[in-house]
């Protein structure tokens, strides 16, 4: 029989920790997932359903997420596509033109502009981040999240939400917190360092 694949088995133990919590089961971002793994939300949603999403090459791949690497440092900075694509010229040593096609995703860099681009993005997977399959690049993005639940102890950020009892799914998933969790969060943190009344005033 064969082993799960890696994808599956985070997506099993994250379904298994979630509920022995017993916090909410409300499904993961797919659209902030495929934001950190540079993949269309399609096929996040595919992948987190147990599907398996289109073929694809390696050149698709990396023709992608360099289109959704350069997408999200636009949307970042604010930069357009030519700013862009003169400033990956410059630092890189190419041209303004070829700059752009890679960065619209229509051109497959060399070996050495990937090798360029993974420190212009700050990629911390290297080369890999561009090459792997959808489903490792999911499940690299899965795993820190996994991690959070397994090992909240580990966590200074969710230990002291369960001291306060704001802990939720939702942040484990996403990073993120509603206005009233993040109220109660910081109401907690000024009880524990601010003085109580009769102490020296603020």
């Amino acid at each position: 029989m064969a082993s799960p694949s890696p994808l599956s088995e985070t997506l099993r133990r994250l379904d298994q920790v979630v509920r022995e919590q017993g916090v909410s089961s409300k499904p993961l971002d797919a659209e902030e997932l495929a934001g950190r793994a540079a993949l269309p939300v399609s096929t996040v949603r595919i992948l987190l359903q147990g599907g398996a999403p289109p073929d694809d090459s390696v050149n698709d791949r990396v023709r992608m997420r360099i289109a959704a690497l350069a997408e999200a440092e636009m949307a970042a900075t604010g930069k357009r596509m030519s700013d862009l694509a003169s400033d990956i010229s410059e630092r890189l040593g190419v041209s303004g033109y070829w700059a752009r096609q890679v960065c619209d995703g229509k051109k497959v860099p060399s070996v050495e502009l990937l090798h360029g681009l993974v420190e212009y993005f700050g990629v911390e997977e290297g080369e890999a981040f561009f090459t792997a399959s959808a489903a490792d690049a999911l499940n690299r993005v899965l795993l820190p999240v996994l991690h959070g639940l397994e090992h909240p102890e580990n966590d200074p950020v969710l230990a002291l939400m369960d001291r306060y009892g704001v802990r939720s799914a939702d942040l484990r998933a996403h990073g993120s917190l509603t206005r009233e969790q993040l109220e109660r969060l910081l109401e907690g943190v000024m009880r524990s360092v601010v003085p109580p009344d009769g102490g020296r005033e603020q």
